[in-house]
C-alpha cells in the first residue's frame, strides 16, 4: 500500500509546488505552466508523478500557508526593481530590457501605444506638469479620441497653450520624439508599474473567490485563527454570486445576454432567494417559467458544480463592471464599486 504523506515539514519547496498545482483546476494549472521554462515544468512534473497520496491536512495546510504569505505585510509582493535585479542574473541586458518596458507600462508593442492604454485621468495629471510644447507632442502620437479625453481633462487655460502648438505643430524632428519616448519609459513608466501594484489582500480574494465554498470555508477558517485582520479584509474584497444583488435591473439584463442559459440555471439552483428573486424578475415571463422549469428537470445536482457555475457567472459580471457596461452598488456612500 502505498504511504500517504502527512508530515508538512517534511516537504520540499518543489513539492510544495508539485501539490499546489495539483490541487488547482486544470486551466488555471495550465496557465502556470506556460509561465515556466522547460527545466521547471521538468521539476515540477518529476516531483508530481513520485508525490503519491498526500494527506487531506497537508494539502490545507499548504493553502493556508499560501494565503497567510500572501496576506501578510512583506509577504510575496516584490518589486520591479527586484524583478530586474533578478532577471540579470539569468538573462542577457537586451533580453531583460525589453521584458522589463512590457513590465513598466501597459500593454502595446510601442511607447504610443502604450501611452494610448493608460487611463487618461493617469495620463492628463502626469502631463498638467510638463512644457506645453512636450504635452502637444504626447497628444499628437496618440490616438485623437484618446487625445481628446485627455485635453478633457487638463486645466483650461493649460489646454488652450498645448491646443495652440497643436495648431502651429510643423514636422516634430526625430531626435525630439526619441527624447520624449525616452523621457515617458524611464519616469512616467516606471512609476506608474510602481504604484500600480496590485495589493495581496485582493489577489486572496480573487484566489479565495475561485475555490468551492467547502475548501473556502476551511482556509478562511484557519485564516482568522492565524491572522484575523487579513481574513477580514479579504472577506470584505471577495465578491460572491449572492453579491449580484447589488447590480441594478439593467445590468442583470445585460449580464443574462452574456451567460449561458445552462448556466445559469445550474447557479440559480444553489441561489439565495433574493438572488433567484432579481433575476426572475428581470426575465420575461415566458422565459423565467423555462429556466425554473430547467431547473426542475436537473433534479439534485453536486454542489462543486453549482460553485463552478457561480464563479464563471461571477467572472463575467467583473468583467462587465471592468468594462463600464454594468455597475454594482455597495452600500456606502460612494455607492459603486469599481473593480
Amino acid at each position: 500500500m502505498a504511504r500517504i504523506k502527512d508530515d508538512y515539514r517534511a516537504l520540499t519547496g518543489t513539492e510544495k509546488a508539485a501539490i499546489f498545482l495539483l490541487s488547482l483546476h486544470q486551466d488555471q494549472a495550465a496557465m502556470l505552466f506556460e509561465r515556466m521554462d522547460d527545466e521547471e515544468i521538468r521539476e515540477l512534473s518529476a516531483a508530481m508523478s513520485s508525490l503519491g497520496n498526500v494527506h487531506s491536512s497537508v494539502i490545507e495546510r499548504l493553502f493556508v500557508e499560501f494565503a497567510d504569505k500572501l496576506s501578510s505585510a512583506g509577504g510575496l509582493v516584490g518589486s520591479i526593481d527586484a524583478a530586474e535585479r533578478l532577471l540579470k542574473a539569468a538573462l542577457s541586458d537586451d533580453r531583460v530590457d525589453s521584458i522589463m518596458e512590457e513590465m513598466r507600462g501597459p500593454a502595446g508593442r510601442t511607447m504610443w501605444d502604450k501611452m494610448g492604454n493608460v487611463n487618461e485621468a493617469v495620463l492628463a495629471n502626469y502631463l498638467k506638469n510638463e512644457y506645453p510644447q512636450t504635452v502637444a507632442v504626447i497628444l499628437s502620437r496618440i490616438r485623437p479620441d484618446h487625445a481628446s479625453r485627455v485635453l478633457a481633462l487638463l486645466p483650461e487655460n493649460f489646454a488652450m497653450e498645448v491646443i495652440m502648438r497643436l495648431l502651429r505643430m510643423e514636422a516634430v524632428q526625430k531626435d525630439i520624439v526619441d527624447h520624449v519616448e525616452r523621457t515617458l519609459r524611464t519616469e512616467f513608466m516606471t512609476n506608474l508599474a510602481r504604484t500600480a501594484r496590485r495589493d495581496s489582500h485582493e489577489l486572496m480574494a480573487d484566489i479565495f473567490n475561485s475555490l468551492d465554498r467547502n475548501t473556502e470555508n476551511r482556509f478562511m477558517t484557519a485564516l482568522e485563527e492565524r491572522n484575523r485582520e487579513s481574513a477580514e479584509r479579504i472577506k470584505q474584497l471577495m465578491f460572491t454570486f449572492d453579491d449580484l444583488v447589488k447590480v441594478d435591473p439593467s445590468g442583470i439584463q445585460t449580464l443574462l445576454r452574456q451567460v449561458e442559459k445552462e448556466q445559469l440555471a445550474l447557479a440559480l439552483k444553489g441561489a439565495s432567494d433574493e438572488v433567484k428573486d432579481l433575476f426572475f424578475s428581470n426575465m420575461s415571463e415566458r422565459a423565467g417559467k423555462m429556466m425554473k422549469e430547467d431547473m426542475e428537470a436537473m433534479g439534485a445536482v453536486r454542489l462543486k458544480d453549482v460553485d463552478e457555475a457561480q464563479s464563471a457567472i461571477v467572472q463575467v459580471a467583473k468583467n462587465l463592471a471592468d468594462s463600464g457596461e454594468i455597475v454594482i452598488a455597495t452600500g456606502d456612500e460612494e455607492g459603486e464599486l469599481v473593480f
